[in-house]
């Protein structure tokens, strides 16, 4: 992470850190109300009724309001089709990233088959903008996106909702809403321990 830090302050790079979530029709479980020795049960659709991915970018760099840039694909039960993000989904999210963010991208992200494919590798190297760092073996604490995640689950506790697309919907809802917090955007960085300053070589 030094090096990325000395990077993106030599070319006034965003450092952009990458990870996937994925939500079903079944909901994370969490407290609620209800009478005493009534415990609440609502049936779900569940297991075969679709799933939705969500790849986020958290984006920061000194000096500028941090960054939430995501992409959400739903997921259908038909034979055959990709249950992930592909190789140029990926692709095209992060050209969106440098559209935006009008700079180059400092990219931090996991091992993931599909980040260090033969093929991402070869989308990768076509973008002179792009330099990719990858995170350690088994270190979710060090990405910020992980808070995302954890924050949007919690939000979608004992939420039942009607279809893979009205779930689509109220996931984006909640990404919306913390891409205008970036004082809770800043919190998840600190909770990485993680700093943007570069140290010294």
């Amino acid at each position: 992470m030094a090096a990325g830090k000395r990077l993106a302050a030599e070319r006034g790079a965003w450092i952009c850190f990458e990870d996937e979530a994925g939500h079903t029709l079944r909901p994370p479980k969490a407290r609620t109300w209800a009478l005493r020795g009534h415990t609440p049960v609502i049936p779900v659709s569940g297991k075969g009724s679709g799933r939705i991915s969500v790849a986020g970018l958290f984006c920061v760099r000194p000096g500028q309001r941090t960054r939430l840039l995501y992409r959400i694909k739903i997921h259908r039960p038909r034979k055959g089709e990709r249950r992930s993000f592909a190789e140029t989904d990926y692709a095209a999210l992060l050209d969106a990233a440098h559209q935006y963010l009008k700079a180059p991208i400092v990219l931090v992200w996991d091992n993931l088959n599909t980040h260090i494919s033969a093929a991402m590798r070869k989308l990768i190297t076509n973008r002179d903008w792009l330099h990719v760092i990858p995170l350690p073996a088994y270190a979710p604490d060090l990405n910020p996106t992980e808070g995302v995640w954890s924050h949007v689950k919690r939000s979608l506790g004992n939420l039942a909702a009607a279809s893979v697309d009205h779930l689509a919907a109220i996931v984006r809802n909640r990404l919306k809403r913390i891409q205008y917090r970036p004082d809770l955007l800043t919190g998840f960085l600190a909770q990485t321990g993680l700093t943007l300053d570069p140290e010294p070589p």
